[in-house]
């Protein structure tokens, strides 16, 4: 009895003040205190009634919330306590000319409208024209990296592109990306030569 006369006595309630549910997990801002009655809003919003040996007194904390009566008080003042979160970007800088990939597509269909009445010899002489005009393009203009795209048949084109790769010293070649062009491509890099 000694302990429940104490709790009562350290346990006036007033309006707005925080408290916790006895033998429940509830808790809420006191809206009205009658006799030995206290309505609450719960932090859901619900307006319910308790004993007053039901209910148990938290000390506010760095939040004001003597002066919230509701959810939307509350919230604002914990929001109000908030710091905003600092964003840093770092962008980096990248050329246009880095940027620029020139893609070659070597298949015949994509060079000629008709390609039946030529023989085989023929359509590999105008995919490796081709091919050496667009890198004699690409070095003229200054162009770094350039993706021949040939497909993968059998490796004749490939490997006449990489003896014709081979004859000039500013270029290096490798296989493109196979994400993104699959097996059949060689992406060239082109070395810049300052004196030019």
């Amino acid at each position: 009895m000694k302990v429940v006369i104490k709790l009562r006595m350290m346990s006036e309630f007033k309006k707005g003040d925080r408290v916790l549910v006895l033998d429940e997990d509830t808790e809420g801002i006191v809206l009205e205190v009658n006799k030995s009655d206290v309505i609450i809003e719960t932090i859901d919003g619900f307006e319910l009634t308790y004993r007053t040996v039901e209910l148990l007194k938290v000390p506010n904390d760095s939040v004001d919330l003597g002066k919230a009566t509701t959810r939307g008080a509350i919230d604002s003042a914990l929001h109000d306590k908030k710091e905003p979160v600092k964003r840093s970007f770092i962008k980096e800088k990248k050329s246009k000319k880095d940027e620029f990939i020139l893609e070659v597509d070597l298949h015949i269909e994509k060079l000629v409208k008709s390609f039946s009445r030529l023989e085989k010899y023929e359509i590999l002489n105008l995919q490796l024209d081709t091919a050496r005009g667009q890198l004699e393009f690409a070095i003229q203009n200054r162009i770094q990296r350039i993706v021949f795209i040939h497909g993968v048949g059998e490796g004749i084109l490939k490997s006449e592109l990489e003896y014709l790769f081979g004859r000039y010293a500013e270029v290096v070649y490798e296989d493109a990306n196979y994400q993104k062009y699959g097996i059949g491509a060689t992406q060239i890099y082109i070395k810049q030569n300052p004196n030019r």
